[in-house]
């Protein structure tokens, strides 16, 4: 097992790819400590120690949902007792002033109008101009597309127009037929998901990537899946983040466990060392928790993603993290890995954070310690077609 980690270091100091065999051979390592060694110091050369997160708040409009997807308890349909539909007044209610990001999805909405949809955002932006926001997921695009008949492009661009600012990552699941048939065999494949994002990215807007791990996947799935992403980032840069979803058991019983935290640093660490054309890898502790989250930061991990205020469909599956964090918290854990907190945007521009009003409050985090942050030193670019549209934004 020594033999794979001494390739991959030479590959590293080489600046070569890393190929397919050579990530099927790092899961199946036990030396996990200098795995994420490895994954740490490619961390380190392009970030040092710094770990990012963000004031945020995720907003699930409504659970009801025209997919019945074996694998997710949070879905269900009208009239069930646990269904809910927000107006737009109670989403624009969950926002707030201090907040950097809304990050919105939900179900399938069998019955809520295109004009819905463009005057939630109305709402928001006009309510609070200082967010971002990062909403639908490609397989919400998919269905606004074919339910309203409207191309990629022009959802789009009307989400644009009244307020978005970025894709989140969501809906991809894993992309394996295999598995797509037997947990969601009415969600669109990975051909699709790919070929919406690689849209949004020819117009000029960031996305970002997930991988929905520790199910029914095999290890070959999980490189496969990371693999795709590379390529297409390869072709437009347009990806600002990956993010490993843990999967949560919950009532479906596709499995009886979470993967292991063993399983998680792995994961983390091989995406750092796969994906070496994406900026960020998140630890996402509300799949991980926030001590394995924590940990991660040393495992290639350069985001603890945000504050988050009421994650509702990780915990639909008794996900055991708490559904929110206090910014004090997450800075808290971020120093105690070592790392210096960078508050960031939805679009990871560096925040200075060393205005009095901005730090943490007493008892929160250790008093008296600068928060003052170094603007980030490069930017990352959205390619639209073959010319590169810069973004004052930190990869």
């Amino acid at each position: 097992m020594a033999a794979i980690l001494d390739r991959v270091t030479q590959k590293l100091q080489d600046h070569a790819r890393l190929g397919r065999e050579d990530a099927l051979e790092l899961f199946e390592t036990r030396d996990v400590v200098r795995l994420g060694r490895l994954a740490d110091q490619v961390k380190r050369e392009r970030w040092n120690d710094r770990a990012h997160f963000v004031i945020n708040r995720q907003i699930n409009p409504s659970n009801i949902c025209v997919l019945s997807c074996r694998f997710c308890d949070f879905a269900t349909k009208r009239g069930r007792p646990n269904a809910y539909e927000m107006t737009i007044r109670e989403v624009v209610e969950r926002c707030s002033a201090e907040l950097r990001e809304v990050h919105i999805v939900g179900g399938l909405h069998p019955d809520w109008t295109w004009e819905h949809y463009l005057e939630m955002f109305r709402a928001i932006t006009a309510a609070y101009p200082q967010i971002q926001i990062k909403a639908w997921t490609a397989v919400e695009i998919d269905y606004f597309s074919k339910k309203f008949r409207l191309s990629v492009e022009e959802v789009l661009r009307q989400l644009q127009a009244v307020g978005l600012a970025a894709l989140p990552g969501g809906g991809a699941e894993v992309f394996s037929e295999r598995v797509r048939k037997a947990l969601f065999p009415f969600k669109i494949g990975a051909p699709r998901w790919l070929e919406i994002h690689r849209i949004a990215h020819r117009m000029g807007i960031p996305t970002n990537s997930t991988l929905l791990y520790g199910h029914m996947e095999t290890h070959e799935e999980r490189v496969d899946h990371m693999l795709k992403l590379r390529e297409l980032q390869d072709e437009t840069s347009g990806f600002m983040s990956f993010i490993p979803l843990a999967y949560q058991p919950g009532k479906t019983q596709v499995v009886s466990r979470q993967a292991s935290a063993l399983e998680d640093l792995k994961t983390i660490a091989i995406a750092r060392l796969l994906l070496d054309n994406v900026p960020h890898i998140k630890a996402y502790w509300v799949t991980m928790g926030e001590e394995i989250a924590s940990v991660a930061l040393h495992f290639g991990a350069d985001d603890m993603d945000g504050t988050i205020g009421e994650e509702r469909i990780m915990h639909a599956a008794d996900a055991a993290s708490p559904v929110s964090l206090t910014r004090g918290r997450l800075v808290e854990l971020i120093r105690e890995a070592g790392c210096t907190p960078v508050e960031r945007d939805a679009l990871y521009r560096t925040i200075d954070i060393s205005d009095p009003s901005t730090r943490p409050k007493p008892g929160e985090v250790h008093s008296g310690d600068s928060l003052r942050i170094v603007p980030s030193p490069s930017t990352h670019s959205v390619r639209s077609g073959s010319r590169a549209q810069s973004r004052d934004e930190a990869p």
